[in-house]
């Protein structure tokens, strides 16, 4: 089951425990459990440049990335999981990763925030949430650059290396979407040592 009760940013993103993946040959960062499938395409000093192929999510918008709007937002997710939904049904979601996505108004002004848990491939038909908020989305098959990180994540430290990304990037050449970014994460506020966190930003 989820950890729910959890402040920082990217261990609130943590909340499950693992069910095993199928099909292809995950990565040992997703503990040998269900994750999103890619390619990697290439590997560079900072970054990797990952092929995903098409998934699905179930995610909320926020107010904002505060200890404060993750945990609510994460709260509604863990709760329709757990039977709050119409037809009165657990949905598995033991899998990896839980994504906060941030999008930036081209001006620099406010920022919009949504949560998400990766539905695992079996689980093709899912209940309507009771909380209308709550959607059932898939992401397309896409490029994203990846940043990894170790240690346990904070805001400061998550910031931190989304800049190393896009400085990254920008020196390689890279044409990426520099208004969204995507905290990633693929443990528990348990783990204390061997954490694996990543900062995604999609290729332009």
């Amino acid at each position: 089951m989820k950890y729910p009760e959890v402040t920082t940013l990217l261990s609130v993103l943590a909340v499950v425990f693992l069910h095993g993946a199928h099909g292809w040959d995950a990565p040992p960062f997703c503990h040998s459990y269900d994750c999103p499938e890619f390619t990697v395409v290439n590997k560079y000093e900072d970054f990797e440049e990952r092929a995903y192929q098409v998934s699905r999510w179930i995610t909320v918008d926020g107010l904002g990335v505060s200890d404060h709007d993750v945990k609510a937002g994460f709260t509604k997710l863990w709760d329709y999981t757990q039977w709050d939904n119409q037809a009165g049904e657990h949905v598995n979601t033991h899998t990896w990763p839980a994504l906060v996505s941030t999008t930036e108004v081209e001006d620099g002004g406010e920022k919009h925030a949504s949560f998400s848990f990766y539905v695992a491939p079996e689980d093709t038909v899912l209940p309507t949430p009771n909380d209308a908020s709550i959607r059932n989305e898939t992401m397309p098959a896409c490029t994203i650059y990846v940043r990894t990180f170790s240690g346990f994540p904070s805001e400061y430290n998550f910031q931190e290396n989304l800049t190393k990304l896009r400085d990254a990037l920008t020196q390689a050449g890279k044409a990426f979407d520099s208004h969204r970014y995507i905290a990633a994460g693929y443990e528990g506020p348990w783990t204390l040592i061997g954490r694996h966190n990543e900062v995604w930003v999609h290729a332009a």
